[in-house]
């Protein structure tokens, strides 16, 4: 079945005072109005014209329809419109607002790209393709937030984080993870925060298989993205934040031989670190029975483990978890560090600050589907992860322009529903392309605030 074989007219005869008819047969409207919005935040990066230059055009010319920029332009906002599967181009294929934002008349303008098509174009991806993808991703980010700040930030905080991909099917290189409990890939995401700001920016995905560990990829993307800051903000000094499946030889390697450079990298329990944090939980338990309540303990050590050339300070989160209707639970944390705050300081105002990443991360998965990996070639898969990083990249942009309104902290989906998926009826003329949008919309006062500051004009 088709839309010329479901009936596109439904009746309701009783169900108000008059009967009721309800038929799809506007053929000028659209229900992603808003999502120009995407084309001026875009405009900021240059992310589709980059992500075009890294790819190689194979096919021969006089078959062509579709640039490789408008394939990487229909999947980016798509995605970020809510339409992550390359099926959903056949019913797209005629939407004036996504035809507009490739810049095609919204009404004459070629159809878009099919999901044939777009199934072609994912598996056509290369390794050292997705390579140069992944660096142009990363460039664009930083150069786009040193152009915002004039090049001027006191400390950029770089956070990696593993996530977990499950999968269903034959993918390649996909295993199964232990940890996770599942068959899955492991992507790795990497973001930047500068100064005191509250949002992480992403800017960089690394799709990796299931069985990887965590530090896969980790020391590459790690000097990569150093480089790119200190290019971008010379008088920056550069802090690294990690997670316990990072602590390796091989990752504090790299991070010592950085000059001006901090870190703070959790590290899991063992008998030496338990030994070391037994004094200071003696403590928290005492501290806790007198409250009846949770108690801290901080406090530090030196510590060397038998790879490590030398000692470096480890902080100590000594802690005793009261819960209602349970036994008291020690609850020990260690963070390995080169910075000279004290231990509290550090642990709950540097390393607790990435908990953050966590709801970004939770958003690329409910909101823009990053999971979504169902095709059968890892390349093709990668392929995807990026092009959701960066629809994810236009979504923050506009975050970024709705300060000082209500949707400045507003998770994915809501800057979706509440600025993207808006009714359009468009009409075209010589002159101009007019977007005729609901008077009711509740959103239209930050709507026009956003746009007036990526650039629109009052009319």
């Amino acid at each position: 079945m088709n839309d010329k074989t479901i009936p596109q007219t439904v009746l309701f005869p009783d169900l108000f005072d008059r009967p009721l008819v309800a038929t799809f047969d506007q053929p000028q409207a659209s229900s992603d109005g808003g999502a120009v919005l995407l084309k001026a935040a875009e405009r900021r990066y240059g992310l589709i014209d980059g992500f075009a230059r890294c790819l190689v055009d194979d096919r021969q010319p006089g078959k062509v329809r579709h640039t490789l920029e408008d394939l990487v332009a229909q999947r980016i906002f798509g995605v970020a419109c809510g339409y992550p599967d390359a099926k959903d181009a056949d019913r797209l294929g005629d939407d004036p607002i996504q035809k507009l934002l490739l810049g095609r008349d919204p009404i004459v303008g070629e159809r878009l790209a099919s999901q044939p098509t777009i199934s072609r174009f994912e598996n056509g991806a290369a390794s050292q393709v997705l390579y140069r993808m992944g660096r142009e991703l990363a460039t664009s980010v930083i150069d786009r937030h040193r152009r915002r700040l004039h090049g001027r930030a006191h400390h950029i905080t770089i956070d990696l984080d593993p996530t977990d991909d499950p999968t269903h099917g034959a993918q390649q290189l996909t295993f199964f993870n232990g940890h996770d409990d599942s068959w899955c890939y492991l992507p790795l995401l990497a973001f930047v925060t500068f100064d005191a700001e509250a949002e992480p920016y992403l800017c960089a995905a690394l799709l990796r298989p299931g069985n990887a560990p965590a530090t896969r990829g980790a020391r590459g993307l790690l000097r990569r993205l150093i480089d790119l800051l200190r290019v971008a903000f010379p008088k920056a000094r550069v802090r690294v934040r990690l997670d316990g499946g990072f602590a390796t030889p091989e990752i504090f390697d790299v991070l010592d031989a950085e000059p001006r450079l901090d870190y703070v990298v959790a590290m899991g329990a063992n008998a030496v670190l338990t030994r070391c944090a037994e004094p200071a939980l003696v403590e928290a338990r005492a501290l806790s029975e007198a409250s009846g309540q949770t108690a801290q303990v901080y406090t530090e050590a030196p510590y060397a483990a038998g790879t490590w050339p030398h000692e470096r300070r480890v902080i100590i989160k000594a802690e005793v978890v009261c819960l209602m209707g349970r036994e008291p639970r020690d609850n020990a944390r260690f963070v390995i560090t080169n910075l000279r705050h004290t231990p509290r300081w550090i642990y709950e105002h540097v390393y607790c600050a990435r908990g953050d990443i966590e709801n970004r991360i939770k958003e690329l998965h409910a909101g823009l589907q990053i999971g979504r990996t169902s095709c059968s070639r890892f390349w093709a898969n990668h392929l995807r992860v990026l092009l959701t990083a960066a629809a994810y990249v236009l979504m923050q942009e506009l975050r970024l322009r709705a300060a000082r309104t209500v949707y400045a902290r507003t998770q994915v989906t809501g800057l979706r529903e509440r600025l993207l998926t808006l009714s359009v009826h468009v009409i075209v003329s010589v002159r101009r392309i007019v977007l005729h949008l609901p008077t009711s919309t509740p959103s239209r006062h930050a709507w026009r605030h956003i746009a007036l500051a990526l650039g629109a004009q009052t009319g």
